[in-house]
């Protein structure tokens, strides 16, 4: 499986982006996707995951309610909607794949997760 991430910019704050992870190869419904991001001398943080079969969404809480996510089976894409952008969601995105996710509790880590695409930079500015 092989992720490829796109659709970051520029924006000002409160503005929105919208980022894709086009999936190529077998996808599996039990797959989740997951998105995290990582600002210069930070830790890659967990924004998102999407559960590929059913397509249910969990959100780091400070990004809960100003983005969404979706994906489209037809494409193999997840979209990442971002509104409401702040300063301090500047960062670079990725995308990955979690093949065998936990079962009990959403995957929010970077080892939980096998595959990444690159990343996709996003820039909010004041």
């Amino acid at each position: 499986v092989q992720l490829q991430a796109s659709g970051g910019g520029s924006a000002q704050a409160g503005g929105s982006l919208r980022l894709s992870c086009s999936v190529s190869g077998r996808i599996v419904s039990e797959y989740t996707v997951g998105w995290f991001r990582q600002a210069p001398g930070k830790e890659r943080e967990f924004v998102a995951a999407i559960k590929w079969g059913d397509n249910i969404t969990f959100f780091q809480e400070s990004v809960l309610g100003r983005f969404f996510g979706s994906r489209d089976n037809a494409k193999n894409t997840v979209y990442l909607q971002m509104n409401g952008l702040k300063p301090e969601d500047t960062a670079t995105y990725y995308c990955a794949i979690a093949k065998r996710p936990r079962v009990s509790d959403w995957s929010t880590a970077k080892s939980d997760y096998d595959s990444w695409g690159q990343g996709t930079q996003v820039t909010v500015s004041s």
